[in-house]
Formats: C-alpha cells, structure tokens, sequence
C-alpha cells in the first residue's frame, strides 16, 4: 500500500474523552504513513495527558490561536494566488450562513479559520483533510474546500450529529466529501437516509478500536466490596443520575456495591446533589477528569462496568473495559447492539429504566461465574471486530482507495 500524506482535522485535539483520534493518528503513523493535525481549539485537561499526547499537542496547529493579523495575512495571500477561488470560497461561506447556523457573522468566523487552515496545508504541500465527527470542524473544511485546492473525508460518529442536520450542513457536508467513513452500520444507515442511492458506494464502515496489547484482561478483583465503574464525562447524554438512581435501589436491597464515576463535566454538582440525596456518600465516588495514563487503575479494580446513556455512537470506553474482561451492561442503543449481544457477552438495559438497569447491576453483583463468562467473550468480541492495528489497515486502505488518482482515460 503506497504511503499517504493527508491532515487530521479536529474540533479538540487531543482530546481526553476522544483518544481513540490519537490512537488512531499513531497507528497510521506506525504503518507508514504521513499525518499532520490541526484543531479548532486548544484541549483542555492537557495537563492531565500522557506526555506522548502532550507532544502531539506541541505539533499540532490550533487555529483559534491566530493572531487577527495572521487571518489577516493568510487571506491576503489566498487572495493574490487565486482570486477566483477565493471570491468562491466567500460565496459558500455567505451561502452555507443562510441555510445552517443562519448566522452570517459565524459563518465569517468560519471562513476566517478556513483561510489559517488552507495556508497550513499549502506550506506543507497537503490537499486533503480527514475531518472527525460533522460539527463546526467540518463546516470550516466545508468552506475552505469551496476555494478549490483541497478535498475532504469525514468520520461520522452520531449520534448527536443526526439531531438537526440542516443547522450542521451534514447533507452538504458528506455529498462533497471524497468518502464518508461510519463507524457503525446505524451510523451508516442514518447517513444513507441523506444521500440518494447511487451515492452510497461512498460510505465505508470502519469500527474504532481498541489496543489489546495495552488492555489487557485484568487480574479479576478480590475485594469485599463489588466496585461498579462509570467513565465518561458527566453530561445529560450519559444518563448518569438514572445510574446512581439504580444504585440507590441496590442499596435498598441490601447488595454491597462501591461506585466510582470517573470523568468531569456540567453534571458533576447535580449528581453529588442526587447522591447525598439518596443517601449514597459512602458508595460513590466522584473522580473528576482521568488521562489515559491513569485510566487503568480504575479499570483493574472494577468487578462491573455500566454505561446508562441516551446517546452514544458504539463508546471506545465500553471496548476497552471489554477487553479487559470485565463484564459490562449498557443500553440498547444506537450501535451498541453491535458491540454487545445481550447475554453472551454483556447485558443490554432499556435507556432511561431505572428498575431494569438496577436488576441487572444485582445480577452480576451476585453471579460471580455470569462475570467471568460475560467478560471473556467480550475481549474475544472485541479482538474479533474492534481491533485497534486491524481497523486502523482497513482505514489506511479506505483512504487509498477513495484517494488514489483515476487511470486515464476516465
């Protein structure tokens, strides 16, 4: 496979709640392959990152940070190359502002980071962008190919991005891109309700992954007390009070259980309120932001690990306790029933169930042999579909294909 040379671009980068990016960033790297970052924004919480991340935030370009002349000089010089193309480039930014945001002066705010966005590429002789997720990342490549000297591809991950289509430009967004990676086939199907037939061969399922050489099976705990763990930020998507809702009903119930939430996030008052509420102080503990270098100890010591979300895409959390065999339940939503096959290997409540996700939680605290099953088939699941290496070649191959120049003649 021929060597690429493309850019990353990312709203965050990197991000602590998005490292699958970065992993996936070093595995193209590791395979060869030439990879440039740049970011709308700085991360927040890069004091908390590994110092290999730490590094690629030292090389990656931040946009937000450019100084008013630097967007000033940048598009004095698209301008005088290419004066058409960048008269063009102004048009979409002025067209896409009544049919998305309905914001014209964001719009500009766009095109603005589009113009430092195209000059980065042109100094480093790079024509092509793979954008993660179709938020306003994806609005400024949308505008910045509009001038006419790059072409684009997207990851789409849902399903946040599925809500309000028209106000993110999705349908424009993935009718323009070279091709459209989904990370799931209920991503994929939300993606062919937007694109007439004939144009579906431009989509491609890639699962994100997880390094089984880094998550290894943990050494099953021994503690008196079952630990139930949570990560993942701490917003309404998650469905984190129904979680702490269904442990108080443990409680009720007489089951020992220890809950630890690790993540930050807008909800972190109104779930302490809750569990003092409900009595729980002693059973829940609230970590706040983790970095990937410290994740593991959290995993090694959780018996059972619950996710309660409304809304998810297929979460590289819930892969990565998996293959590290421990047993996992989580809601039967979005893709995740195609990570989990309820009962073979891990437990599939309804979103929003309080009394279901609580019986479930019970059900492993008190089958010990149910754990060990669940948690072995689902590492092999994961080595069988969500391979960090395998999915990170069939990526690498997608971009060749969908890349790769047309023989001549057509």
């Amino acid at each position: 496979m021929p060597s690429l040379r493309l850019a990353y671009l990312v709203s965050e980068y990197p991000g602590i709640s998005h490292t699958f990016i970065f992993r996936e960033i070093q595995a193209l790297r590791q395979l060869g392959h030439v990879v440039h970052t740049a970011s709308i924004r700085r991360p927040a919480h890069l004091d908390k990152m590994t110092p290999a991340e730490q590094g690629e935030a030292a090389r990656t370009l931040y946009i937000k940070d450019s100084s008013l002349w630097q967007v000033a000089r940048a598009h004095a010089r698209l301008c005088g190359r290419r004066p058409w193309s960048y008269l063009k480039m102004l048009a979409a930014a002025r067209r896409y502002s009544r049919r998305g945001p309905r914001n014209l002066w964001k719009c500009l705010a766009y095109c603005a980071e589009a113009g430092i966005l195209l000059r980065w590429l042109q100094e480093r002789d790079i024509g092509h962008v793979h954008v993660h997720f179709g938020n306003p990342a994806g609005t400024v490549v949308l505008i910045a190919a509009a001038y006419g000297t790059l072409d684009y591809s997207l990851s789409i991950h849902g399903p946040d991005i599925f809500y309000d289509v028209t106000v993110e430009l999705l349908p424009d967004k993935i009718k323009q891109a070279r091709f459209v990676r989904a990370i799931s086939y209920y991503c994929q199907s939300q993606l062919m309700r937007l694109l007439p037939y004939e144009a579906w061969s431009r989509l491609a399922i890639v699962r994100c992954g997880v390094d089984l050489e880094v998550f290894q099976p943990r050494p099953e705990p021994q503690q008196p007390v079952p630990e139930i763990l949570c990560v993942g930020r701490l917003v309404p998507a998650k469905g984190q009070h129904i979680l702490v809702a269904a442990a108080a009903r443990l409680k009720a119930a007489g089951v020992p259980f220890h809950l630890t939430l690790v993540g930050g996030g807008p909800d972190m008052t109104s779930l302490q309120a809750l569990g003092r509420q409900l009595g729980l102080t002693a059973e829940i503990t609230f970590t706040g932001a983790v970095g990937q270098d410290q994740i593991h100890q959290y995993y090694d010591r959780a018996d059972i690990f619950v996710l309660a979300s409304f809304a998810e895409g297929v979460p590289v959390v819930l892969m990565e306790a998996m293959a590290k065999e421990i047993p996992c339940i989580a809601t039967c939503i979005t893709g995740i029933p195609e990570l989990i096959d309820h009962g073979e290997d891990g437990l599939l409540v309804t979103p929003g169930h309080e009394e279901a996700l609580a019986a479930a939680m019970r059900r492993l605290v008190e089958d010990r042999a149910l754990r060990r099953r669940l948690g072995a088939n689902g590492r092999r699941k994961v080595a069988a579909r969500y391979s960090l290496p395998d999915n990170c070649r069939e990526m690498a191959s997608v971009f060749s294909r969908y890349l790769a120049p047309a023989p001549e003649g057509l």
